[in-house]
């Protein structure tokens, strides 16, 4: 059976986003991806070899596009004083609502799907070495905004980042990007994009706790 083309696998896996995106991974089969899609099981599984493995490559387009746009915003913040890097945190924190614009089931599923819910032993280990290579580039940019914040990224520093970055997002957005939608579509208001941002402001507005000191032990 022969393999599906390039764009062919795109189109399925926009297809299996969707799927993924209403009803989460436990409800996702091969099955209702071939009738969703009009692609063969046989097909599908000649694409990719297992349900682990094609979970796996459907997050991992989605993650890898989400922090591509998210670099890409924080890049355009330019200056190099405390205010333009308070502006690059905040537009890295707003990022899900930018992908969500544009990508509305990556960003569903995004919220929804952990990457540790699809590592396992049926992973490749290629493939579980790309998810692990995303963290990495993500844990550099939260290096590279404390640094720019605070001439510094020790442990403190960077949890203080994540919370604006991570935490803050996910709580903020999470209502709106695991509603059931009718249409496909999401809408995440000004209100809420702009309470956000101001809360980003708020948490980088206070002062940061000093370097944890090391005891020496004895």
């Amino acid at each position: 059976m022969p393999r599906p083309r390039v764009h062919d696998l795109d189109r399925l896996l926009d297809v299996a986003e969707q799927l993924v995106a209403d009803g989460g991974p436990e409800r996702f089969t091969v099955r209702a991806l071939a009738a969703a899609s009009g692609v063969s099981n046989g097909a599908i599984y000649h694409a990719f070899g297992s349900l682990p493995v094609l979970l796996g490559r459907l997050w991992l387009r989605a993650a890898g596009d989400f922090l591509d746009l998210q670099t890409e915003l924080v890049d355009a913040v330019h200056g190099g004083d405390r205010e333009a890097a308070v502006e690059a945190v905040v537009a890295a924190a707003s990022t899900p609502a930018v992908f969500a614009d544009r990508r509305p089931a990556a960003a569903r599923m995004l919220i929804t799907v952990r990457r540790d819910q699809l590592l396992g032993p049926e992973v490749p280990q290629e493939l579980a070495e790309a998810m692990f290579a995303l963290e990495k580039r993500l844990v550099a940019l939260l290096t590279r905004l404390s640094r720019a914040l605070w001439d510094r990224a020790d442990g403190t520093s960077v949890e203080v980042v994540t919370l604006c970055v991570v935490d803050l997002p996910i709580a903020v957005f999470r209502r709106v990007l695991t509603e059931p939608t009718t249409d496909g579509r999401l809408v995440i208001g000004a209100d809420t994009r702009e309470r956000l941002k101001a809360a980003v402001r708020a948490v980088l507005a206070l002062p940061l706790p000093p370097r944890a000191v090391r005891s020496s032990g004895g």
